[in-house]
């Protein structure tokens, strides 16, 4: 199929064909880690081993994320149907910290439909959805379920973290080593809950 001639509507009705529920997302991850796979084009060690430590996070995750008794009607009350179509990789830190928290959300109503692609497996979707010219992952796109419409986008991080990132690269020209752990200690801390903050936002 050649993408060049392809409205954003078919590569996204295209993308959706290819899409995953979070269950087979993390049923695939888990079996990579079984395998000492990735999911991606790139099959190093390293991405082998971030695969690993992710899964770890999702469980962990999946166990102990909470929404809170108030947020939880403002999401229940949410009425139109919509289609959380995710972009992400195995071995995306920031992924493992977002995606258990999307689907703690969308499991609080069935208007939300969550549904996951690959970003190397759909780069005609990603090319779409580019964060500042990078193909940053985790990526939200909101869509009405009946047209395929998108409504709204998020990620690949929580507003608090990007205000992070982007004020570190601001002072220091890159991300360090050190203030990637910084950004783990962050997310430990944080529980989701930034993250809940900002998808109740999208649905208002």
């Amino acid at each position: 199929m050649n993408t060049e001639t392809l409205t954003l509507n078919d590569i996204i009705s295209e993308s959706l064909k290819n899409s995953m529920t979070y269950a087979e997302y993390r049923a695939l991850v888990t079996t990579l880690v079984e395998e000492q796979s990735a999911t991606g084009n790139d099959k190093s060690e390293a991405i082998v081993a971030y695969t690993q430590l992710n899964d770890r996070r999702m469980r962990r995750w999946d166990k102990t994320a909470k929404v809170a008794d108030a947020t939880k009607s403002t999401i229940e009350n949410f009425d139109k149907k919509v289609t959380w179509l995710v972009i992400s990789e195995s071995w995306c830190g920031d992924a493992a910290h977002v995606m258990p928290i999307l689907n703690k959300v969308a499991e609080l109503n069935d208007a939300i439909d969550y549904k996951i692609v690959l970003r190397d497996d759909n780069e005609a979707l990603m090319d779409q959805f580019l964060t500042n010219g990078g193909k940053s992952i985790p990526k939200l796109i909101m869509l009405d379920s009946e047209t395929n419409t998108v409504l709204n986008t998020y990620g690949p991080r929580p507003t608090v973290a990007t205000n992070m990132v982007q004020a570190y690269k601001a002072e220091h020209g890159m991300l360090t080593p050190e203030f990637k752990e910084d950004l783990q200690r962050w997310y430990n801390k944080d529980k989701g809950q930034s993250t809940i903050e900002d998808l109740v936002n999208l649905l208002k």
